[in-house]
């Protein structure tokens, strides 16, 4: 898979007028988006990558914003196309292909579709929303019995199993990998999940107001974490955070030394955070399955609780200082290896690289309800998302 993606992403010979130079700059950009972030690439960059001159760049591409909205919406209209010819009988083999194919564009959709015009972004959200609506229409054919809640919920699941794979860099031989990939669908679309009935707007229940806290280090580290998951860190200054918080933004110097140590406090929080729940289940479960099903229940209650936060953890990761990013994504990756630990216990014959890619799928699923505020706030998606997981962890 590696050697093929640099392929892919390999620019022309410097001189040389490929036919499919559009194709190149779309696919190089990708590559440069994912790996570095929209805000740390150039056009230049993009240009040099395709082995052209800028002013040749921008005969192809009005701007920057204009490349990544191609990038998007290449990818996401490909997707809508594919499921538009799909059967309820091959949907998950299809998704799985298509995610492989344009493994790198779940991260951006989240990370970088913030950069967007409002316009761009309505755009692929209708986009989206039409891969939900045929989505689900297939998951219905395929489970006639299935209720209208958990078919509003499943087909996100589904999507968000698929899309997992933009989040790591494990894979497998080919045709393995698309085969584990659709089997993890199949096992989502088939969950057996129950959701009550929506409730009514009289009967709704308003969430609790909270009360405020007096630490002003507290309140600039809930602010900061709330304007970072909305703009994304590059898009948040600290007279930003300072006009949030009610103060100067030269008075956050008070509390922190830069913008970078606000963004590396909250991460520490959330890390230190899943390890002491972590302990907690260690401490208190009877076996590793038992481990499994509590881990599934304290994740799952972590990011729904703090989608802001797990925001961040997801995406923001690269803009942390060297040692600071090293650390956190050392922190993930011991979080993930525990998980993997239990399930091999339970299931001896399994493959860590396998179990791993399993185990990135059933947080990634749960991280991507938690983002959806329609999915998250909705009686009983916590059972239902322990329901998702433990399917994909073959737990059942």
């Amino acid at each position: 898979m590696a050697s093929t993606e640099s392929r892919a992403t390999r620019g022309p010979a410097r001189g040389t007028r490929p036919a499919n130079r559009r194709q190149l700059i779309v696919r190089a950009a990708e590559d440069l988006f994912y790996r570095k972030g929209y805000a740390k690439v150039g056009m230049g960059e993009v240009a040099e990558a395709v082995a052209i001159g800028p002013s040749a760049l921008y005969r192809h591409f009005r701007g920057k914003q204009d490349l990544l909205v191609t990038v998007v919406d290449d990818a996401m209209r490909t997707l809508e196309q594919v499921l538009a010819e799909a059967t309820p009988d091959d949907v998950a083999e299809r998704l799985a292909a298509v995610s492989l194919e344009h493994r790198r564009v779940g991260v951006l959709w989240q990370r970088e579709a913030r950069h967007l015009p409002a316009e761009q972004r309505a755009e692929l959200r209708e986009v989206t929303k039409r891969i939900g609506a045929r989505l689900t229409v297939l998951i219905r054919l395929r489970r006639p019995g299935l209720g209208g809640a958990e078919a509003g919920l499943l087909p996100w699941c589904a999507l968000a199993t698929a899309t997992s794979v933009s989040f790591h860099s494990l894979s497998l031989p080919e045709p393995g990998f698309a085969a584990v990939l659709a089997d993890l669908v199949t096992r989502v679309v088939d969950a057996p999940i129950t959701l009550p009935a929506p409730a009514s707007e009289a009967d709704a229940v308003g969430a609790a107001a909270g009360l405020p806290t007096q630490s002003r280090r507290e309140v600039i580290l809930a602010e900061a974490t709330r304007l970072f998951a909305r703009h994304g860190f590059a898009g948040v200054s600290m007279d930003d955070i300072g006009a949030s918080v009610g103060i100067a933004g030269p008075s956050l110097y008070n509390h922190f030394a830069a913008k970078s140590d606000i963004l590396a406090a909250v991460m520490y929080r959330g890390d230190e955070w899943l390890r002491m729940e972590m302990n907690r289940v260690f401490a208190r479960a009877a076996d590793a399955r038992d481990g499994l099903h509590r881990l599934i229940d304290s994740y799952s209650g972590f990011v729904l609780e703090n989608p802001d936060l797990i925001q961040l953890l997801v995406s923001e990761t690269a803009h942390l200082p060297d040692a600071d990013r090293q650390r956190a994504r050392s922190t993930q990756y011991t979080y993930i290896d525990e998980w993997v630990h239990l399930a091999v216990q339970v299931h001896p014959d399994w493959d860590p690289l396998t179990t791993r890619i399993r185990v990135q799928a059933a947080q990634t699923t749960m991280n991507d309800i938690a983002l959806i505020p329609s999915l998250r706030t909705r009686a009983g998606v916590d059972a239902a998302l322990h329901d998702v997981s433990a399917a994909l962890l073959e737990l059942r």
